[in-house]
C-alpha cells in the first residue's frame, strides 16, 4: 500500500464536499502538474490511503483521509472545451492527463495544521513542506500514520 497527499481549497471542494458527494466518492480531476500527474497515473492504486489537506485558507490543514478506489484513467475534462480544466493538446487516444476516484474514510475532529506539522520533528520530511505547490504527493507510513495520531 502507497500512502498519499492531496491538496484542495476548501471553498473549491472540502473534505465535507466529498463527505457528501454520492456514495461518498468523487473524481481526483483537473491536476495539470505533470509531477502529479505522473503521481496519479504511475503510483496510486486501488486501497491507497490519502490525507486530504486544505489549502489556501486561513488556517491550511489536513482535514481528513480518504481512499483510492479507483486507479488511473483520462482526465476528461482535459477533452471539454468548456471546462476550465481544457488542454487542446491531450487527446482521447493520447491523454496528456489522469484522474482517479477517491473516497471518503474519515474526517478528523482535529485538523492538523501546517503550523503543527512545521512544529513535528517526525515530519520535517513530508514532502508538503518540500514541494508545497505540488497538488498531489507521496507520504511515507510513518507521515501519514504520524499525521494521524495528531489529529486524535
Amino acid at each position: 500500500m502507497n500512502y498519499w497527499l492531496i491538496k484542495s481549497e476548501p471553498s473549491v471542494f472540502s473534505i465535507d464536499d466529498l463527505a457528501k458527494s454520492k456514495n461518498q466518492t468523487t473524481c481526483w480531476d483537473g491536476i495539470r502538474s505533470y509531477a502529479a500527474r505522473n503521481f496519479i497515473r504511475d503510483g496510486m492504486k486501488i486501497g491507497d490511503k490519502v490525507l486530504f489537506y486544505h489549502s489556501m485558507t486561513e488556517i491550511p490543514a489536513i482535514a481528513g483521509i480518504c481512499e483510492v478506489v479507483k486507479e488511473a484513467y483520462p482526465d476528461l475534462t482535459a477533452f471539454d472545451p468548456k471546462n476550465e480544466y481544457y488542454d487542446p493538446k491531450s487527446k482521447k487516444d493520447n491523454p496528456a492527463w489522469f484522474m482517479v476516484d477517491v473516497k471518503f474514510v474519515k474526517k478528523f475532529t482535529n485538523l492538523v495544521s501546517l503550523e503543527q506539522i512545521k512544529k513535528n520533528k517526525k515530519l520535517e520530511n513530508i514532502k508538503l513542506l518540500k514541494i508545497g505547490r505540488l497538488s498531489v504527493m507521496p507520504v511515507t507510513k510513518e507521515e501519514f500514520d504520524e499525521v494521524v495520531k495528531m489529529s486524535k
